[in-house]
């Protein structure tokens, strides 16, 4: 009779392109699979005994943590598992990593080179030390994802210790080439490198994430043994089982910016034609009690098979979460490096993105201009250029990081539009109203926002 190999279990509530992948390779590889979802996941605790259905032999964490209001739920989530089977990367290497200034500080400690960096949970602590970081600083927030939630800061640029409810911290920008910023992203699995590229930022940007529009070039033959080294060293310190490695080039040598246990597989896979997935579905099985042929893997990551899998759960069609409804107008907060606002915002599902008042935006300070984009107008023909820049708006305690268009809307009655960069994840009730008057914005025609 047969060895039985592992049922692998990824815990992932989204449908990441990356969760499919791991599943589908876990599957190819002759395990059995389990998709942990909303759908299908319970833990039982009855006589004094706890257990986990469905029932797997070991979970890979792929918990979206950076994109939560409050990422301690889902830590919690995944330590109940992590109590229950054994699982690849761990709550407490997860919560390090998502916190870059906990990461950090974990790396300095190890002798692991990281950029200067100052927290201060004190507004005046944190601006007294402003200075010390030269003509342009990166403010960024502990949790973020995505390229969200960090700017670069002048010296004149008042900031505040928080951005919404993330708290926030200055860091050296670290530059080495004026003309394009460009960094590496490497991807650690257990004890090798999978793959690694070159991220360059697009013109006129200087946060290279692939989210955000970043070139990519493979760098997996021609990595530094240095670099190499570190990446594996900052990986083992956080005590992740699999990351995506950021590290950039500076005059005094490279310097480790983050550690994320849920990098993406896109940019590296364009880049490389190197899929970690089977990868890590090889880790999962091993760790579990079961063998795989290194020669499968290797074919495996030739491609990046990112299609639905067949374990994936069905939908519970008698009822679960339904999507939040919000009204036509909505009590919102918005923040920026200089501090928050509640104000009341309008809902327009027919504009693209979310807009801010110019005003609004200089008060609670979105930083830098990011972008300039053409918005069609049905006054003015061929649109009008508007600049955009990275906004973090609550509603109805989730915080959302958008990149908003700025806009003069002080002859209107509210100083924010909401587009369908936040009403994707609500419905909207025309009929309900957060304030108790009837605005004559409602007779101003909104422009409908698409970019050309």
């Amino acid at each position: 009779m047969g060895v039985r190999e592992p049922t692998i279990g990824v815990l992932s509530l989204h449908n990441s392109k990356e969760t499919k992948a791991i599943l589908n390779a876990a599957e190819a590889l002759g395990a059995g699979t389990e998709w942990l979802r909303t759908e299908n996941t319970t833990v039982d605790i009855t006589g004094g005994r706890a257990t986990l259905e469905p029932d797997v032999d070991l979970v890979a964490n792929r918990l979206l943590l950076s994109n939560d209001e409050q990422p301690a739920e889902g830590l919690g989530l995944a330590a109940t598992v992590a109590g229950l089977v054994p699982m690849l990367n761990d709550p407490d290497a997860v919560a390090t990593s998502i916190h870059k200034y906990a990461t950090a500080t974990e790396l300095a400690a190890a002798g692991i080179p990281v950029p200067d960096a100052f927290l201060a949970l004190s507004g005046n602590r944190l601006n007294a030390e402003r200075d010390r970081f030269g003509d342009r600083a990166v403010f960024k927030t502990a949790i973020g994802t995505h390229g969200g939630g960090a700017w670069l800061v002048d010296p004149e640029d008042p900031l505040n210790p928080q951005v919404g409810s993330r708290q926030a911290f200055l860091q050296a920008f670290v530059e080495r080439d004026a003309e394009r910023h460009e960094d590496f992203r490497i991807y650690v699995v257990g004890d090798e490198i999978v793959g690694a590229m070159n991220r360059i930022a697009p013109e006129g940007e200087w946060r290279t994430n692939v989210a955000l529009g970043g070139d990519v070039l493979d760098a997996t033959d021609d990595l530094p043994d240095e670099v190499r080294e570190i990446a594996l060293t900052a990986t083992d310190t956080i005590g992740l089982d699999y990351a995506g490695v950021d590290l950039v080039e500076g005059e005094d040598g490279y310097f480790v910016l983050e550690v994320n246990p849920t990098a993406g597989f896109r940019g590296l896979y364009e880049a490389t034609g190197r899929s970690p997935a089977p990868h890590i579905a090889r880790l999962a099985i091993e760790r579990a009690g079961g063998t795989v042929d290194d020669a499968e893997v290797a074919e495996l990551a030739r491609t990046l098979d990112d299609s639905v899998p067949s374990c994936k759960p069905r939908p519970d069609t008698k009822g679960g979460p339904e999507r939040v409804v919000i009204g036509y107008i909505e009590e919102v907060v918005v923040s920026g490096t200089r501090g928050s606002e509640t104000i009341l915002a309008k809902s327009d599902t027919g504009a693209t993105r979310t807009s801010i008042d110019n005003e609004l935006a200089a008060r609670i300070g979105t930083g830098p201009i990011t972008d300039i984009v053409t918005v069609r107008s049905g006054s003015v023909k061929g649109g009008k250029s508007r600049p955009v820049v990275d906004l973090v708006v609550g509603v109805g305690g989730t915080q959302h990081t958008v990149t908003a268009s700025i806009e003069d809307r002080s002859h209107m009655d509210y100083p924010i539009l909401l587009g369908r960069d936040i009403l994707e994840h609500y419905h909207v009730d025309v009929t309900r109203r957060a304030d108790e008057r009837g605005g004559d914005e409602a007779t101003v025609e909104e422009e409908e926002e698409g970019e050309e």
